[in-house]
């Protein structure tokens, strides 16, 4: 959640960092009021327990002046219901400003870029040359109909549409990936941790997704619980509602899940194949650091991505976020976009974000430093998505009869 008091204390700074992530001036105006409601509210509150403090003072020099009390005992009662009252309408106050302040966004970085979408997003560099190909690269889904590796129409007959079945080979290369993403991110300090594929409410509100994204989410009727739409929320959450130690950070965490998303806005995009799916393999990055730790931190998780993408030979681009194509949490982001030669395009592949203290706030995930309770930074990202790593492979390590080699450093998985 962002500060409140920030956003209170230095209304027109932080208002125009949130308008460079789109959010809606007459929202930013009713959060305005909601604060002057409050202060109100508490005001008239703090009047009310000083009259009775007041009051409560005059007993004694009643008593010793043995002034009947009668009258002053019902001014203090009629005090007392009035405070209760107070306090209630304070309460009111106090919960209708954090209802807004939940589905507000975090303030961007001063160094995001501005912009309104992904067409403002600035490149920051490109990594290895695409090959050169001497016919037609074929789309993966056309690669996949030739050798038989992925099944669409029974993954629709299972579910729904967006799902589908892999079989044989690429079924062998998605857990290959797995593992390899796992030693990689080990190599480079991250714990590795399995963890439930199911989380409750609270620890989905503690990373962002609820309230604002329930609609993208799948729930499970009757049960305060949710699939997860990626690992950062039960990786993040191990420590919801704690107070580290400043020795134990950074924690560095990674873990492979299932992922499963409804794509509720994203109606009529990659409508085929494995880009867009409601359940996907991921493996995510983690991090829980100190506010001066973090920004070294996030420079590593964008080179470990990296360098993944490298290792298997995968051309690739990094790319910063501008301000309105921002995710709700993060304050900056890179994303990494992988080269698809049958598309012709660059497609993402993974988001680095540094969401500073925002999910902290909501989480509660705090150290000592001190005597003092400070909130950490959080960090997350793919190292990688499975499925558009698959996917990228088969695009780039095409042959002209449609059969697709396996990068080197993936023998010794197959």
């Amino acid at each position: 959640m962002i500060d409140l008091k920030y956003l209170q204390k230095n209304f027109d700074e932080a208002s125009a960092k949130l308008v460079k992530k789109g959010v809606d001036e007459a929202i930013l105006e009713n959060l305005k009021e909601l604060f002057a409601t409050l202060k109100s509210a508490n005001a008239t509150l703090e009047e009310a327990k000083a009259e009775q403090n007041r009051m409560s003072k005059l007993f004694g020099e009643y008593m010793r002046e043995k002034k009947d009390i009668t009258k002053l005992k019902a001014e203090v009662n009629a005090k007392k219901e009035e405070i209760v009252e107070l306090q209630a309408t304070a309460r009111k106050a106090q919960e209708a400003l954090e209802k807004v302040a939940l589905a507000m966004p975090n303030f961007p970085d001063d160094s995001v870029p501005v912009g309104a979408n992904e067409d403002d997003n600035v490149e920051i560099k490109k990594v290895l040359e695409p090959r050169e190909f001497d016919f037609k690269p074929k789309e993966h889904w056309e690669l996949a109909e030739l050798n038989g590796w992925i099944d669409f129409e029974r993954g629709v007959k299972l579910a729904k549409s967006r799902f589908s079945v892999l079989r044989g080979e690429s079924a062998r290369l998605e857990r290959a990936l797995i593992n390899f993403f796992l030693d990689v991110n080990r190599q480079r300090g991250f714990e590795e941790v399995c963890v439930p594929f199911i989380n409750n409410a609270t620890m989905l509100q503690g990373t962002g997704q609820l309230p604002k994204f329930e609609d993208d989410l799948f729930k499970i009727d009757g049960e305060d619980l949710y699939l997860i739409p990626t690992a950062e929320v039960p990786l993040t959450n191990l420590y919801n509602d704690e107070i580290l130690t400043a020795k134990e950070l950074p924690i560095l965490l990674t873990g492979y899940t299932p992922c499963f998303r409804k794509e509720a806005g994203s109606a009529g995009r990659d409508t085929r194949g494995m880009i867009r799916q409601h359940q996907f393999d991921k493996v995510e990055m983690v991090a829980i650091t100190t506010p001066h730790q973090s920004e070294e931190i996030f420079k590593m998780m964008v080179e470990n991505a990296s360098d993944i993408l490298t290792q298997l030979g995968l051309p690739h681009r990094l790319v910063e976020l501008c301000g309105g194509d921002l995710g709700f949490s993060a304050s900056t982001t890179i994303d990494l976009e992988v080269w698809l030669p049958g598309q012709n395009k660059y497609r993402e592949i993974s988001s680095i974000s540094n969401t500073r203290d925002f999910q902290a706030r909501r989480a509660k995930i705090r150290y000592k430093d001190g005597k003092k309770n400070v909130l950490v930074n959080t960090l997350n990202g793919s190292a990688l998505a499975v499925g558009r790593t698959l996917v990228a492979i088969m695009e780039n390590y095409q042959n002209e009869d449609g059969t697709v080699e396996i990068p080197e450093v993936l023998k010794k998985y197959m």
